[in-house]
């Protein structure tokens, strides 16, 4: 028998100090170390900017990389900002960050060492390089898909933040100015100096070299850094090929009854992943470092988890941060059972039954004498399916939707298709508004408004476009999506899915009576909010029909993520747009060819349809 006496423990390492030889988890190194980095980068800025600073014991920690002789302001502030650069990288557990960490780190410590003989500095970034050696299996994340559009963006931030950084460069020497020159002679100086000229501003001593190669390597980082963005070979964005097209109809004439967002996932600016099996897909789109999938899986409910388990595989290959925006209630347990996330109800989407829809009755009232009214003012209605159209039809159909477009970039992800009469969607419906006027000058004859479906397996369909002319009379998305429902039964239709809107159970709930003083400042804000997005106005549409609401979620992994989730998403569905401004466009858009992409977004009513809901 033993014995063990607790107040005896000499010989043993107390448990903290163990923790401490031990280390950190591998899973937390690329946040620590991205961290460090990125204090050190910051310091290593002040060190190059402030001279006080640059000159006390707090740099002796700070500096990682070297500074030498008369240039040492400018490498203090270049080795912080490529650090800066850097820390991003690491954090995301990048690859090609790991790389040039190493090579940076040693190197900056070594000279380091030659200049100053500091050995703190040295002692950091041995720290920093161990740490980085030992769990070099954790940066494995490979590079984002990229574009030329990257150069752009890079050189308007670092000139930005390179000119506001000058100015705090221009202005730490107060006591060696020579006059009292105004801000633009600064700004003249700052923008001189980081193409390498001296500006209008002088100094006594030395302090002129200072400022003038301090400014220098912020121009001079910007063009390289701006050049490296544009010459690297570009990585578009993943497209859905022919043959992954195939396999997802396949899919969709099976299992395409189960989703009404189903269909939206052949758009071609999505990817995909297939299960082992490859009886279930996910479809997806990177945006701003998220990888953001619409709907719920395609394909057999069983296969799912192996569809999932290989987007969660390809989000961790690329240190992508995974979400799912519009999943069903199905959809959103499957996810959050096989992968650990966290699932929010987003909204609801809109859904009539067709065997239930009818004009009669009080409820009905407003969009019956709307439709009624406009069918006396002379339009008539036509619903078909694509195939059913002529070219010149289809022709005119999509330079119509183009030229009704509400704005200058396409919406829609979750909800869109994004293409018009393609010869693979002939099962597509189309509804169009026609008014024969004397004297019409439109170059789309009597097309007034046009509405375009998916199909939504074999017995529905899902909205996907609302266009209209300008000047058409208010009421014209109304009476096409009357028609569509009268005209459901003979397309052998049962259930049409409407738009989706967001935050409608907050919206409904709200304004009842003892609806409590949270819930109805959230409704206020939804209200103000609605003055740009017209999420109030999107849902009172939609229950101008009568639709039964189906819940909608978003899935994320923490929600710290939200943010980053919600600007991706507003990237995707083309609320936030990167691209160059079109300051030369004319405001008259021209007549489309044939290939262009039209599609709808599905958390916005056009600014028509906004002015036919207030109409009503």
């Amino acid at each position: 028998m033993s014995s063990r006496i607790d107040g005896d423990k000499s010989g043993q390492v107390p448990s903290g100090v163990r923790r401490i030889l031990r280390g950190p988890r591998p899973e937390s190194v690329p946040g620590l170390v991205g961290t460090a980095v990125m204090i050190v980068g910051l310091l290593d800025v002040a060190a190059g900017v402030f001279p006080r600073f640059r000159h006390s014991r707090i740099h002796a920690v700070a500096e990682v990389l070297p500074v030498f002789g008369p240039f040492a302001a400018a490498l203090a502030i270049s080795a912080g900002v490529l650090l800066l650069l850097l820390a991003h990288g690491l954090k995301r557990r990048k690859r090609r960050a790991w790389r040039a960490a190493v090579v940076l780190l040693p190197a900056g410590a070594v000279a380091q060492f030659a200049y100053r003989h500091s050995v703190v500095g040295v002692v950091i970034a041995a720290v920093l390089f161990a740490l980085l050696l030992r769990h070099q299996g954790e940066f494995k994340a490979l590079p984002d898909p990229r574009s030329r559009w990257k150069a752009l963006a890079n050189f308007v931030l670092m000139s930005a933040g390179s000119i506001g950084l000058g100015l705090v460069i221009v202005n730490v020497h107060p006591g060696r100015v020579v006059g009292n020159p105004g801000l633009y002679e600064q700004i003249t100086h700052v923008v001189y100096g980081l193409f390498g000229f001296e500006g209008p501003v002088d100094y006594a001593g030395q302090v002129s070299w200072t400022v003038g190669y301090s400014l220098g390597a912020l121009g001079m980082l910007t063009a390289l850094t701006t050049m490296y963005l544009a010459f690297r070979p570009e990585h578009p964005a993943a497209r859905l090929t022919a043959d992954d097209e195939d396999k997802l109809r396949e899919l969709l004439a099976k299992h395409g009854g189960r989703d009404s967002l189903g269909h939206f996932a052949l758009r071609r600016d999505k990817a995909v992943v297939f299960s082992p099996s490859g009886k279930a897909a996910v479809t997806y789109r990177v945006v701003s470092g998220v990888m953001l999938a619409s709907g719920d899986p395609i394909g057999d409910v069983e296969a799912w988890p192996g569809a999932i388990e290989r987007f969660m595989e390809e989000a961790k290959a690329h240190s992508w941060t995974p979400a799912v925006m519009g999943c069903s209630e199905t959809g959103g347990e499957v996810w959050t059972r096989e992968t650990g996330l966290d699932a929010l109800e987003l909204g609801d989407e809109a859904i009539v039954d067709v065997k239930d829809f009818s004009l009669s009755g009080r409820a009905m009232r407003n969009v019956r004498q709307m439709v009624k009214r406009i069918e006396r003012n002379g339009y008539t209605t036509k619903v078909r399916r694509v195939s059913e159209l002529t070219e010149a039809e289809l022709d005119q159909v999509r330079g119509a939707a183009e030229a009704w477009r509400g704005t200058d970039t396409e919406r829609g992800f979750s909800m869109a298709l994004g293409r018009v009469g393609d010869p693979g969607d002939g099962d597509c419906f189309i509804a169009t508004a026609h008014r024969v006027e004397e004297g019409d000058t439109s170059p789309f004859g009597d097309l007034k408004a046009v509405l375009h479906f998916v199909p939504w397996g074999t017995d529905g369909m899902s909205l996907e476009l609302m266009r209209r002319d300008r000047a058409a009379d208010p009421g014209m998305n109304e009476l096409l999506i009357v028609a569509s429902l009268e005209a459901a039964p003979s397309l052998k239709i049962e259930k049409v899915s409407l738009n989706f809107a967001m935050f409608r159970s907050a919206l409904a709930r709200g304004e009842k009576i003892g609806a409590g003083p949270v819930l109805r400042m959230w409704r206020n804000l939804l209200v103000f909010l609605s003055r740009w997005f017209q999420i109030e106005s999107l849902y009172k549409f939609n229950a101008k029909f009568r639709p039964r609401w189906e819940p909608r979620f978003v899935v994320f992994r923490t929600t710290r993520d939200l943010p980053r989730i919600g600007f991706a998403a507003m990237q995707a569905e083309g609320f936030v747009t990167l691209a160059l401004p079109r300051l030369f466009a004319s405001r008259r858009r021209p007549k489309p060819v044939r290939t262009c992409a039209h599609n709808h977004t599905p958390a916005k009513v056009p600014a028509q349809a906004e002015r036919e809901v207030q109409a009503a």
